[in-house]
């Protein structure tokens, strides 16, 4: 098995030192780049498995980098910042980040907000899902190269909301719960935030059902989940 790359970018050197020794001690493989600009060019010749980004780069704001990251790259990537007002956060989210870790923080904290990212990354687009092709309806989604059909027709779905819809997949049917669908997709530190699931089940029901407002496939248990109805292997 290989070891998982990640790449961080942060400008202050001892924190970029701190991250890369206890990644290094979980057997990762580590690179560093101090800005944006040496960011956007590791990650191009690096292609990381995950990628921690700082908000506050010398050269640019970090909410640009992962901006320009989402557009071709569907890489992990992990805030640290000092910033800790919500609405940092939920733009930073909103933008294409997987989760936010605020500065200061602790070493088993960060490993496990890695570790989790990848598990994910993994599910969604590992060596194991070379073939795995889900059907629902009208839908084809393939886990292994990220595109999801609607009768044929391509449908453009951002990075969380096809997340969100391999969280779902992977419950074969089965309700999965508020909680467990907002670690799975946001991470450890949104379990509370059911607001955040809500509007991305509004989103995919739009792209995805024939009547959004009459769900057939991504279905809601009241007070408990969601669960998603009618899937089957593709050919």
């Amino acid at each position: 098995m290989k070891k998982p790359r990640v790449l961080i970018v942060e400008d202050e050197a001892d924190i970029r030192r701190f991250v890369r020794m206890s990644l290094e001690r979980e057997d990762m493989t580590v690179f560093e780049a101090v800005d944006a600009a040496q960011g956007r060019i590791e990650c191009v010749s690096r292609r990381p498995d995950l990628l921690i980004v700082d908000l506050g780069l010398p050269d640019e704001d970090g909410k640009v980098l992962i901006r320009e990251l989402r557009s071709w790259s569907r890489a992990p990537v992990l805030v640290l910042s000092a910033r800790e007002h919500e609405t940092e956060k939920v733009e930073a989210l909103n933008l294409g980040a997987d989760d936010y870790l605020t500065k200061p923080f602790g070493v088993p904290e960060l490993i496990a907000r890695v570790r989790a990212q990848l598990r994910r990354a993994s599910f969604v687009g590992g060596e194991g899902d070379t073939s795995s092709t889900m059907r629902f309806g009208e839908i084809s989604v393939n886990l292994a190269t990220y595109e999801v059909t609607r009768g044929g027709e391509p449908v453009h779905l951002t990075p969380t909301e096809f997340r969100l819809l391999a969280a779902l997949i992977r419950g074969h049917g089965k309700v999965i719960t508020y909680r467990q669908l907002l670690m799975d997709v946001w991470g450890p530190g949104y379990a509370d935030r059911s607001q955040y699931l809500r509007v991305y089940m509004v989103t995919l029901r739009q792209k995805l059902e024939a009547d959004p407002a009459q769900p057939q496939h991504l279905m809601t248990e009241l007070q408990v989940g969601y669960r998603l109805a009618g899937l089957a292997h593709g050919e």
